[in-house]
């Protein structure tokens, strides 16, 4: 048994969404200490760009005629897809950047959608916790209603083609007190934070007691 966790924020100890994360895993880890925890950054470990291409690429060519290249990049996301045919449950803080998926994170299901057989449901069944986060506000009636590309995106891959079993963890407006053109949504925010953290914190209980 174990959790796999993924984070794609390039915000180092500033990341909402890392942060977050960090609040489902601890709930865990305090009730399952057994549990090994996998751990993936793509934020500080981002997976080369070309390795996607390589690794379909050298998938329509001929063993013998691959490049040094491509059979690289079919080990690497053959590997990326076993973390998540492995894992009893996990945990991915994948935040919102430019109102869509981060270019880390988009890269990562690409490279895994490579690693196995076409079809193959990566997460068949495994309690997943999503992590997103948003720097402004996309809810009806706000002036970016609509504009979040990422969740809705997240939830096809995850759920539609990879079988997750998903619970989401959202929180929004985590530019505010970073934006002093948002200071007037303060306490919003500061509900927002606090209503994500105790869905964090049910979220990791959650999973703790499944995998009891």
């Amino acid at each position: 048994m174990s959790l796999l966790r993924v984070d794609a924020s390039i915000q180092g100890p500033m990341s909402a969404s890392s942060a977050l994360a960090d609040v489902v895993v601890d709930e865990f880890v305090a009730a399952r200490p057994e549990v090994p925890v996998v751990r993936r950054h793509l934020g500080r470990e981002p997976l080369p760009a070309d390795v996607w291409a390589g690794a379909v690429g050298g998938g329509f060519t001929p063993e013998e005629n691959r490049s040094p290249a491509q059979r690289e990049a079919i080990v690497v996301a053959g590997q990326v897809a076993a973390e998540l045919q492995q894992a009893s449950m996990a945990v991915l803080a994948l935040p919102l950047y430019n109102f869509g998926i981060s270019q880390h994170a988009k890269t990562w299901i690409d490279v895994a959608l490579a690693g196995a057989p076409q079809g193959t449901r990566l997460l068949e069944g495994t309690p997943t916790v999503l992590v997103t986060t948003r720097g402004g506000a996309y809810g009806p009636g706000t002036p970016r209603e609509g504009w979040d590309h990422n969740t809705d995106f997240l939830r096809r891959i995850l759920v539609d083609i990879w079988g997750a079993d998903l619970t989401v963890v959202e929180r929004e407006f985590t530019l505010v007190g970073v934006n002093p053109a948002l200071d007037e949504f303060t306490e919003m925010a500061s509900m927002m934070r606090k209503a994500a953290e105790e869905a964090a914190a049910t979220a990791g209980a959650t999973l703790a007691a499944r995998a009891a």
